[in-house]
């Protein structure tokens, strides 16, 4: 039970939410060092051109054989992508399929923003404030918009990919719609709770 104590005390919730901070902006920087490798042709795919189809290949390759290969990055979606007729994949396709995965990273790396200025105030001792309220809110709102949006927005990019260009581009995604919702809401009522909280001490001290 002290043990207990001894954890929920303030200067380990103070301790333990500067540690978070450091976290959510190593999380950003690895974010944003991703999206550099997918728009520098590394994001992995499938692909189908006339010698066959071969899973992991990346627009930055000649040889899409099942050699070992480094510094890629890719998304839990499924990406098919057909070659044109003179079998090779041209540069507005890749361009599509960085922005595929810039528009799934965006809305992750400001949410990670948003709740590292949560463990900024935390770390502050300033816990029940309209701005932690306001953070959750907007964080909430950023996991239900790539749960439910985002998909949209990345099936409506590949079919534009396949209209403009001479290559054909599928995507399977929003296999994790249910576990992102389940999160957003959870944010959601959390600042609901913060934001009446708060509601409740300004009434408390207009009252004395």
């Amino acid at each position: 039970m002290r043990f207990i104590r001894k954890l929920a005390s303030e200067s380990a919730a103070r301790r333990a939410a500067r540690a978070m901070r450091f976290v959510c902006y190593l999380i950003i920087l690895f974010c944003v060092f991703c999206m550099v490798l997918s728009f520098m042709g590394r994001q992995s795919f499938w692909l189908h051109a006339k010698g066959g189809s071969f899973e992991h290949a990346i627009y930055a390759e000649e040889e899409h054989a099942g050699y070992a290969r480094s510094m890629t990055v890719h998304l839990s979606d499924t990406i098919h992508v057909w070659t044109d007729e003179n079998d090779r994949i041209e540069l507005i396709t890749q361009v599509g399929l960085s922005v595929v995965y810039a528009v799934h990273m965006l809305p992750l790396i400001l949410a990670y923003w948003l709740l590292s200025r949560v463990f900024s105030s935390i770390q502050d001792g300033q816990i029940f404030t309209e701005k932690n309220a306001d953070y959750l809110l907007y964080y909430g709102l950023l996991l239900l918009f790539e749960a439910v949006l985002v998909p949209f927005i990345k099936l409506f990019i590949c079919w534009l990919i396949t209209a403009v260009s001479g290559n054909r581009v599928e995507i399977t995604t929003g296999q994790g719609i249910f576990s992102s919702l389940v999160q957003s809401i959870a944010f959601l009522v959390a600042a609901y709770i913060i934001h009446y909280g708060v509601h409740l001490q300004d009434e408390v001290d207009h009252t004395l």
